[in-house]
């Protein structure tokens, strides 16, 4: 409900061997990336670019490819940007807390930065809706490689596999996650060796690694080299995924699957195509199917398909993810959250989200019908993202590693040139499919801060008509109620005024429970509070107490868990049969009070309205719930 400054405990956990973590990374955080090479190269030559597939562009893009690629994934995440942690934990909201620590002193500083995080954590969401969609596309477009008879199926088929991606949801991924790295351990064997079959047609073409050679075609190209970034950028999204990932698997895991195949087997892969280009120009029209000998075609497509609905999985369950992470920390409203497993509290099924997504997609395939069509819509989400991580990252260093000025204009600053060069190269494409990730990116952004500014207008209206606890509770003691048996828990989000559905209580039913809880729930800055702070007990007055239930972001809040904790750790018991809980209700009026833009009123009135109850999102047992309402004019 709040969230005050982090607990200064830091948060351990046990892991499994570094080699099945890294096994496990290669699925869930290189499956985006991974499947790349099946449209990026192909998308540099498109013929909106302009570039003719002579042996000098061909090694200008490959060398572009591989020093972006080693620049971007492999220095400024894996190198700089893992160093900013979140108690372990990575991803644009992590980085946002960190990044708003230092800035307590600083309001306007301070808004910049979080309206420019939500902002980026809002164009996730484009992202989330665009990759399912040209990742499933572009694995069916090689039907049409292995027999044209096919081409009329392509549409169809990615229709139905996506259907059957959005169906499962519901079930989780525990059942079937533990395939998910060897199959992609498969598919970067395939790919790899698919491309070194290819490099002895041109080995020339390894002369590509040579980095004046990207220098030398920009050098010739200008304009055009400036647009075809854009396509070059293709070849790294899903990069981001390194650091949002960071807290399933670990630092050293990632690096170890990066270095140790990821990166080998796409840079063979991208150098076969290359080699095969120039050998048959022509195929630069699908260079990744076509280079493959026809028996493997069809193999290569199933093979393709499993690999992009684990690439659209991961990004599915980052949706789910950061939505979570998003309600806990008051910028989206209460939604229905299932977790689909047992054993790890990070598996989470969000069904609004899930269909919402699903629809999108949909419309998507339907709309661009192809993967180069949604390529140009595919990079902006993705390189907006970069650009707003490597700004927070920033002010991280900073404010709170104290680096100097100058060192962090050299090493972050330059990251920031590099990312904000391939956004503008994307923008340039808003007219072709662009558009798309900014305009969801934009309607996030608008629900996300007026969720946030509405509920703090709630509060401060609630504030000012609030009644000081303490007084009160003296006020009580000295004309007392009749007192009934039990307990009475009253949910509250002020926790020093007197909750409207105990005076409502008091005013309708004229009672008082022999003892009273207060229960606030509180959110940190930080992913996972330990569970020894998890519950602060104090004891008002006799009869009345005080309880703060802190939990980290990425967690789920629980009355079961919460009472449980009272009970072992200061010994205050709740017999179920005999605890109440009082919830008060709120009814959003949008009025003509100053706070936000009539129709943000209005909006948010919409949002209350169909938030999920309270009961339902921290699992209290609906039999002993009573609501009381209350009307809030903001």
């Amino acid at each position: 409900m709040s969230s005050p400054a982090a607990p200064v405990h830091e948060v351990r956990a046990s892991h499994p061997p570094v080699a099945l973590l890294a096994l496990g990374a290669l699925g869930v955080v290189f499956g985006d990336i991974g499947t790349s090479p099946l449209y990026a190269l192909k998308e540099c030559f498109s013929p909106e670019h302009g570039i003719a597939p002579t042996p000098e562009n061909v090694k200008g893009l490959l060398s572009l490819i591989t020093w972006t690629m080693a620049w971007v994934i492999a220095w400024k995440y894996l190198g700089v940007m893992m160093r900013a942690d979140n108690d372990g934990e990575g991803g644009i909201l992590a980085l946002l807390a960190l990044a708003l620590r230092g800035l307590h002193r600083e309001p306007r500083t301070r808004w910049f930065v979080l309206t420019l995080g939500i902002f980026g954590a809002s164009m996730f969401y484009g992202d989330s809706m665009i990759t399912p969609a040209i990742s499933v596309l572009s694995a069916m477009e090689g039907l049409e490689i292995a027999t044209p008879v096919f081409s009329q199926w392509v549409i169809p088929l990615t229709l139905a596999i996506l259907t059957g991606l959005f169906l499962i949801q519901h079930h989780g991924t525990a059942s079937v996650g533990a395939l998910f790295g060897p199959v992609t351990a498969i598919w970067f064997a395939a790919i790899a060796a698919a491309g070194a079959s290819r490099i002895g047609d041109h080995p020339d073409i390894l002369f590509a690694l040579n980095p004046l050679l990207a220098v030398s075609f920009l050098a010739a190209n200008p304009l055009a080299g400036f647009l075809v970034l854009g396509a070059v950028f293709l070849a790294l999204t899903g990069g981001e995924a390194l650091y949002a990932d960071m807290g399933h698997f670990g630092k050293r895991p990632i690096r170890i699957a990066w270095f140790g195949l990821v990166m080998p087997a796409l840079l063979l892969n991208y150098y076969g195509q290359g080699a095969f280009v120039l050998a048959d120009p022509a195929g630069i029209r699908n260079p990744f199917y076509l280079m493959l000998p026809s028996w493997v075609v069809l193999p290569m497509v199933v093979l393709a398909t499993a690999a992009t609905v684990i690439a659209s999985q991961a990004v599915i369950s980052g949706a789910f993810s950061i939505t979570r992470q998003a309600i806990n920390l008051g910028y989206i409203p209460r939604l229905e959250i299932l977790h689909t497993s047992d054993r790890q509290i990070g598996q989470v099924y969000v069904p609004f989200i899930n269909w919402t997504l699903f629809a999108a997609v949909i419309l998507l395939v339907l709309g661009f019908k192809s993967s180069g069509a949604l390529a140009n819509a595919y990079g902006i989400a993705v390189s907006a993202t970069m650009v707003i991580e490597c700004a927070l990252a920033m002010v991280v260093a900073r404010r709170l590693w104290k680096w100097s000025p100058a060192v962090t204009l050299g090493v972050l600053g330059s990251m920031l040139a590099i990312d904000l060069a391939f956004f503008a190269s994307n923008a340039a494409k808003f007219l072709s499919g662009g558009w798309f990730p900014l305009l969801i990116g934009a309607g996030c952004f608008a629900l996300l801060v007026t969720w946030k500014r509405g509920r703090m207008l709630l509060m401060q209206r609630m504030s000012e008509e609030g009644i000081p606890l303490e007084p009160f509770l003296d006020s009580l003691a000295v004309s007392p109620p009749q007192v009934v048996p039990g307990t009475a828990v009253f949910m509250t989000s002020a926790p020093g005024k007197v909750p409207h559905a105990m005076l409502h209580n008091l005013k309708h039913n004229k009672v008082l429970h022999e003892r009273v809880v207060f229960l606030t729930v509180v959110t940190h800055d930080v992913p996972v509070v330990p569970v020894e702070d998890r519950v602060q007990l104090k004891r008002v007055r006799d009869g009345f107490w005080q309880v703060e239930a802190w939990y980290g972001f990425k967690e789920h809040p629980d009355i079961t868990e919460i009472l449980d904790n009272c009970r072992l750790r200061y010994g205050l018991g709740f017999d179920p049969m005999e605890t109440s809980f009082f919830l008060s209700r709120e009814t959003i009026v949008a009025g003509k009070r100053h706070g936000m833009a009539p129709w943000r009123d209005h909006l948010f009135a919409w949002m209350s309205r169909n938030a999920t109850r309270a009961t339902d999102f921290f699992n209290i047992p609906i039999n002993r719930v009573v609501e009381l309402g209350t009307h809030v004019d903001i």
